[in-house]
């Protein structure tokens, strides 16, 4: 799928705006021809539900809502086609034109295109609907649950409401933007792009056309080759005379522009994307940005706002890149789902580099079964097709903290799944090293490392263990370490951190106060920096957000070193010192 572009040869209209939503509580209703006046009600997409109709009583509705609009369908030159692009519908999206069935999406969370039939466009307005639905099935990668089935699933301490296996909010809606775009019937459906020190590797796919041209510019100048189209593929290298390198501290970003040619030489189709220079490797316990050791410094994120929910802030997102700067972060998880395009592309500009992971939370192995195994693969194909060509995604997570409630099958019952999990990965892209984050019920020979490239681990001494002994703390943290560094793999610590209510404070080591949290945290990435096999930590998390309710929260995780609303707290202070920002 090639993400929607204007250029000489393709275009598109973004649906952005308010549309009408109407609910179908008992999951019976069918509105594709439309949505009954009286039962409409307003919402922004993109925009998650959940805030924006609280008062209307649908904070913490997990079904099915149907939205629509009205849609301009232009008519259309020969050899031209439409089609309508979603970058998200959590979780599940189905779309109808004036009561015709479109399609479906696929994975949770990634992008889905429906083709719009061509008697459709010519030049007249029709009825768009997407049925939602929010209710994650049961032998999804990130398995569904329900408020009925608590008492079978979970201890009734974990109860949550809504009912989620996560500690974050399970937003419903049209969260990424809708876009319907106008390309050529035949021409490009798709392309890799692999950087290194010295140029560009090009790997074109096109259903039309004879030659494939590509172009690597930037402010010095232009690189272009061409090949041949053979069986609708292409192979190109490009290779600039002073190639540029891309990093943290300089993210130098090129363009490349790929056109595909007919037998005269015509532009018959056109794509393009940034691109920078740079390597990211493991040589034994060490991370090499462009061949040299790099410390990961950074953190866990969520794609979440007040209001918006996880529906796509574009104010947010640039004040959370420059906040990413101001404190001297280099690198995010995108935990625990793939972002939006919009925050990969400003990584690239912004020189942030991102470890990708797909939509897979506290997996119980006491429940997969052979589609859980092959939905988690589909997942993790969609993330690899949409985000392998991003100059920075340098290494993919394919879980977080599997092996729920640390039943005693997990070993067992895991090896087989995480072997052809990660070799299914693999085949899509061997460029990037593998990982997960590994939870501490898992234990410290989780079965997944032997397939992870580096080890990831997510460690709470101090939070949910020893709470308040810091000490104490630091030596669990220390035996785990040392546990897992006979692996022989580098080591990242991918969460730790504690809660902070803005504004509390204690002399002494108190929980939910700022000194704790920021205490904690430097402890730990003293223990980081100490420790040869870690090569990098992310704190969790960058900002408080809103997670189900729970006897745990008041309202938000406040693990956050900044508020919901990107305030500072001590701690946000204390890193960007650690971090040499300051």
């Amino acid at each position: 799928m090639i993400r929607p572009e204007c250029n000489a040869c393709r275009a598109f209209t973004d649906l952005s705006g308010v549309w009408r939503i109407a609910f179908d509580e008992d999951g019976t209703t069918d509105w594709s021809h439309g949505i009954p006046a009286e039962s409409a009600l307003a919402i922004a997409v993109p925009g998650s539900w959940n805030e924006q109709l609280a008062e209307a009583g649908f904070m913490n509705f997990c079904g099915a809502g149907w939205l629509e609009t009205e849609v301009f369908l232009p008519a259309l030159a020969p050899g031209r086609a439409l089609s309508l692009h979603f970058g998200s519908v959590d979780y599940y999206g189905e779309v109808w034109l004036d009561g015709e069935h479109l399609g479906a999406s696929s994975a949770p969370m990634l992008p889905f295109a429906v083709a719009v039939p061509p008697h459709f466009a010519t030049g007249r307005r029709a009825r768009l609907i997407v049925r939602v639905d929010a209710q994650l099935h049961p032998d999804e990668a990130t398995q569904g649950i329900t408020q009925a089935t608590y008492a079978e699933e979970r201890r009734p301490r974990d109860e949550y409401l809504p009912a989620v296996r996560f500690d974050f909010f399970p937003y419903g809606g049209i969260n990424r933007p809708v876009l319907l775009a106008e390309t050529p019937a035949q021409g490009l459906t798709g392309w890799r792009a692999t950087s290194d020190l010295a140029g560009v590797t090009l790997a074109v796919e096109a259903s039309a056309g004879a030659m494939i041209r590509a172009t690597l510019s930037d402010d010095a100048g232009a690189t272009l080759t061409t090949a041949p189209l053979a069986e609708g593929r292409a192979a190109l290298r490009l290779d600039p005379p002073a190639p540029r390198l891309w990093s943290p501290d300089s993210p130098h970003l090129y363009r490349l522009d790929i056109d595909v040619l007919d037998t005269g030489g015509a532009v018959i189709d056109a794509g393009s994307q940034p691109i920078g220079l740079r390597t990211f490797a493991i040589d034994g316990a060490r991370f090499l940005l462009n061949g040299e050791p790099i410390t990961l410094k950074g953190f866990g994120k969520h794609e979440e706002s007040p209001l918006h929910g996880r529906g796509l802030n574009l104010p947010q997102l640039v004040k959370d890149f420059h906040l990413l700067k101001w404190i001297g972060a280099n690198s995010v998880r995108t935990s625990h789902y793939p972002y939006s395009e919009e925050f990969l592309d400003l990584a690239d500009r912004f020189g942030v580099l991102v470890i990708d992971e797909v939509f897979s939370i506290n997996l119980d192995f006491r429940r997969t079964t052979a589609a859980t195994l092959a939905w988690h693969k589909r997942a993790v194909s969609e993330l690899i097709a949409r985000d392998a060509s991003r100059t920075c995604v340098i290494a993919w997570s394919l879980a977080n903290e599997p092996g729920y409630l640390a039943e005693p099958t997990y070993r067992e019952a895991s090896a087989p799944y995480w072997r052809a999990l990660f070799a299914h990965a693999r085949s899509l892209d061997p460029t990037r090293p593998m990982t997960h984050a590994n939870v501490g019920y898992a234990g410290n020979d989780d079965p997944a490392f032997a397939e992870a490239d580096f080890i990831g681990m997510n460690r709470y001494h101090g939070w949910y263990s020893n709470p308040g002994q810091i000490g104490a703390a630091v030596e669990a943290l220390r035996r785990d370490l040392d546990a897992v560094a006979v692996h022989g793999k580098p080591v990242m610590l991918l969460e730790f951190g504690a809660d902070a209510l803005a504004g509390q404070h204690a002399t002494y080591d108190q929980l939910f106060t700022e000194e704790y949290q920021e205490r904690l945290i430097a402890a730990y990435w003293a223990e980081i920096e100490r420790h040869p096999a870690v090569q990098g930590g992310h704190v969790w998390n960058f900002a408080d957000f809103r997670t189900a309710q729970h006897g745990r929260r008041v309202v938000h995780n406040l693990k956050g070193v900044f508020t919901r609303t990107r305030e500072p707290k001590m701690a946000a202070w204390a890193l960007r010192r650690l971090w040499g920002a300051a």
